[in-house]
C-alpha cells in the first residue's frame, strides 16, 4: 500500500506551505530580533533561516559561499555542537551566511525557496521515486522530501520558540512532519532508552497532534495497533514537547510536571530521558 504521506503532489504543496511558514515568522525582525538565541546550541534566528537556506541550495546542486577573507576563518569541526559530517556542512552554510543582514538573508530565503518549488513541481514521478542519499541513509526522493519537511517544521517551531511566538503546530503539515519523527521512536525506545525485551509502551499522545501510540519489545521494538499483553508503562505528554524532547531541544527533567508516567516509572523516565535523537 502506498504511504499516503509521500504523496508527491501533496508533500510538494506541504513544503511549499512550510516555507512560507518560516517567511512569516521572520518577515518583520529588526537585526537584534534576527540574532536572538534558538533552542539550538550555537545558533541563532539568523542561524536557523541560514540552515535552512544551505540544505535547499544543496539540494539545488550549489556550493556554500566562498569565505570572506576579512573575516577570520572558522574552523567549524571544532565547534562542540558540530559532531558529523551533517553537521560540519550545515555549519559551513551558516558560517558563510552570518555576515549578511537579516533583510538580505530573508531575500536570499525566498529566492532558493522559489527555485526548490519549482523544481519540485516539475519533477516527474519516476525521479520522486529514484533512491537518494539523505540523513537517514539511501531512501526514495519522496521519503527525503519528508524528511526534508519535519526539518523545516521543527525549524519553524525552534525559531517560534525563541522569539517567543505560537505557532499551529498541528494540522496537515504538523501530522506528516510528526509521521516522519514518529517513525523512529521504537529503535529510540530500544537502543538509547534500553528498553527490556518484552516490554509494552504506550504513548499519550495529547495537544494538537494527538493519538495514541503502542509499542512492543520482542528482540526489535515496533508499532502494533493493541498490545499483546498487560502494559509497562505508559507516557502521557504533549505532541509539542514530544518532538522537542526527540528533537534535543529540551529535557524531561525541565518539564517533568508535564509528562505523566504510570507502571513502571524507572523505565518510563529512562525513556524519556532518552529520547533525543534527531542530527
Amino acid at each position: 500500500m502506498t504511504d499516503p504521506t509521500l504523496d508527491r503532489t501533496e508533500l510538494t504543496a506541504l513544503l511549499s506551505q512550510q516555507w512560507d511558514a518560516i517567511a512569516a515568522l521572520v518577515a518583520d525582525l529588526d537585526e537584534n530580533g534576527w540574532r536572538t538565541s534558538s533552542p539550538l546550541p550555537g545558533w541563532t534566528v539568523f542561524d536557523v533561516v541560514a540552515h535552512v537556506i544551505g540544505t535547499e541550495s544543496w539540494l539545488l546542486g550549489e556550493k556554500p559561499p566562498a569565505h570572506d577573507p576579512n573575516r577570520p576563518k572558522t574552523d567549524v569541526r571544532t565547534l562542540p555542537h558540530v559532531r558529523n559530517e551533517t553537521a560540519v556542512l550545515n555549519e559551513i552554510w551558516v558560517d558563510r551566511l552570518r555576515p549578511l543582514p537579516g533583510a538580505r538573508l530573508l531575500e536570499l530565503f525566498g529566492e532558493v525557496t522559489d527555485r526548490r518549488r519549482k523544481t519540485l513541481e516539475s519533477m516527474e514521478d519516476a525521479a520522486w521515486e529514484t533512491p537518494t542519499p539523505s540523513p537517514i541513509g539511501q531512501v526514495g526522493y519522496g521519503r527525503f522530501m519528508r524528511v526534508r519537511l519535519f526539518d523545516c517544521w521543527m525549524h519553524e517551531l525552534d525559531i517560534a520558540d525563541a522569539l517567543g511566538t505560537a505557532v499551529d503546530e498541528g494540522g496537515r503539515r504538523g501530522a506528516v512532519a510528526f509521521a516522519e519523527f514518529a517513525g523512529a521512536i521504537p529503535r529510540v525506545l530500544a537502543k538509547l532508552g534500553k528498553a527490556p525485551d518484552g516490554s509494552r509502551v504506550t504513548f499519550e499522545v495529547t495537544g494538537p497532534l494527538a493519538r495514541t501510540l503502542h509499542i512492543q519489545v520482542d528482540g526489535r521494538a515496533a508499532y502494533v495497533d493493541a498490545l499483546d499483553r498487560p502494559v509497562t508503562v505508559t507516557i502521557r505528554l504533549d505532541s509539542g514537547l514530544l518532538v522537542r524532547l526527540g528533537g534535543g531541544r529540551t529535557t524531561a527533567d525541565a518539564h517533568r510536571d508535564e509528562i505523566a508516567i504510570s507502571g513502571d516509572e524507572e523505565l518510563g523516565l529512562r525513556l524519556v530521558r532518552n529520547l533525543a535523537f534527531t542530527i
